[in-house]
């Protein structure tokens, strides 16, 4: 293994969350495939119990559904560790890790208001970006969204 991964951790991540697929991408950067529902665990473990830090997530509008990558950073290792997820359309809830983790809150209200995830027990999904009088179901990070809304382009 090549110094960076944090062989520990992986070790430890493969015994606890056997579930999840890892791919390491580079000396410092690891993926991990969680089901939605047990990302809530894994960051948990994470962040708790590893002391990672949460430095941002990401929401992309895949053909199958929103993919969120929370991006933790192993400073220990320089490593950085990506729990990737997807959420299916037709059912666009997770569990918000701001419940433990406060640096998720703004990040998630931004996904949620950008690309419509629902992040169930989040204290505030109040919008962030947009304006008071936009829609409240217009997501403007979505793949669809100018098909849907050419007229809104033309203004």
């Amino acid at each position: 293994m090549k110094k960076g991964y944090g062989q520990e951790v992986l070790n430890e991540i493969s015994v606890k969350f056997p579930e999840v697929s890892v791919k390491i991408h580079s000396p410092r950067r690891v993926y991990i495939r969680s089901a939605r529902e047990n990302v809530f665990d894994f960051a948990k473990f994470l962040f708790s119990d590893k002391g990672f830090r949460l430095s941002t997530a990401t929401g992309i509008d895949t053909r199958d559904g929103i993919e969120i990558i929370y991006h933790f950073s192993y400073d220990a290792a320089g490593t950085y560790y990506n729990i990737k997820t997807l959420v299916p359309k037709d059912d666009l809830k997770i569990d918000s890790l701001a419940t433990f983790l406060p640096a998720a809150n703004w990040i998630e209200r931004e996904i949620h208001e950008l690309l419509g995830v629902n992040f169930i027990g989040h204290p505030n999904l109040k919008p962030l970006l947009t304006a008071e009088t936009w829609p409240a179901d217009l997501y403007p990070l979505r793949r669809d969204y100018a098909d849907e809304h050419k007229d809104l382009k033309d203004k």
